[in-house]
């Protein structure tokens, strides 16, 4: 019995300004940013998808022998590195047609941020459905098709935004979200499809959305708050004595005004 993961699925780039319209503003620095890497992501996602289409010829004029070589055999130690495998093959053209359009389009919006960040993702959707299905599906059964992996960018593209805080990623998210609703049907238990697959691979996209997230952007758009420490400063001055004054230091140096009016005390000779 063979059993496949059927069915077909599935910066916020501002300028710094104090204005909510400011976050959906791109310099053209950035717009030139953006396009290369989405040119970068069109590349990487035709070459997966004629690679996926040349292995189905093989695989077809082989009478579909790589399935039963390379598909995931659950709870077979000797099956686990045919969690890498699996992706690649599938059961017939209806299978790989099917798949083909969700994979392009979620690849394609899931890579053009970065395409170091997307193999990264990848390497975790393609492990974490790969997992699910060799430990949960049915025994004596070969599961392939690479409908894991895209529920993984499915579930990655409908988080990234909120982990990265870029308001047009999660416009894009929520889109994403509500025109493959339906395919949320295919998390169910159903004979004869890989479920768990899509479970794990939905799953993984969730926690590549926080492994990966925007670190760095996340530091400079927490609100920083002023660090104040009680500190005081001793100009010398001539006559009576030293004059202090106190006033917020903010991170490793004192507060410019309070110095600035340090100084100017200091040279009236107060």
């Amino acid at each position: 019995m063979i059993s496949h993961e059927g069915g077909s699925v599935a910066r916020q780039l501002g300028t710094g300004g104090p204005g909510q319209r400011d976050r959906w503003r791109v310099t053209a620095a950035e717009a030139e940013v953006i396009l290369g890497s989405a040119r970068k992501a069109l590349f990487v996602m035709a070459g997966f998808l004629a690679l996926i289409w040349l292995i189905q010829v093989i695989n077809w004029a082989g009478q579909y022998r790589l399935v039963l070589d390379y598909g995931i055999r659950p709870r077979s130690l000797g099956s686990l590195p045919d969690l890498v495998t699996a992706p690649f093959l599938h059961l017939s053209w209806a299978h790989i047609e099917g798949n083909s359009g969700p994979l392009f389009i979620f690849g394609f919006l899931a890579a053009y941020r970065g395409i170091g960040k997307f193999l990264g993702v990848t390497a975790v959707v393609m492990l974490t459905s790969g997992l699910a299905a060799w430990l949960t599906a049915a025994p004596h059964t070969v599961g392939v098709g690479v409908s894991g992996v895209v529920f993984g960018y499915f579930g990655y593209l409908m988080v990234r935004g909120f982990f990265d805080r870029r308001p047009i990623d999660m416009l894009i998210g929520v889109v994403m979200a509500l025109c493959f609703a339906y395919q949320f049907t295919v998390l169910l238990p159903h004979a004869g499809i890989g479920w768990q697959a899509h479970v794990g691979g939905l799953a993984g996209g969730v926690a590549a959305g926080w492994i990966f997230r925007e670190r760095d952007r996340q530091a400079s758009a927490r609100p920083a708050g002023p660090v104040t420490v009680p500190a005081t400063g001793t100009a010398p001055a001539a006559g009576t004595g030293p004059v202090t004054g106190t006033g917020p230091v903010t991170g490793t140096g004192r507060d410019p005004s309070t110095a600035e009016l340090l100084r100017k005390i200091d040279e009236m000779g107060i």
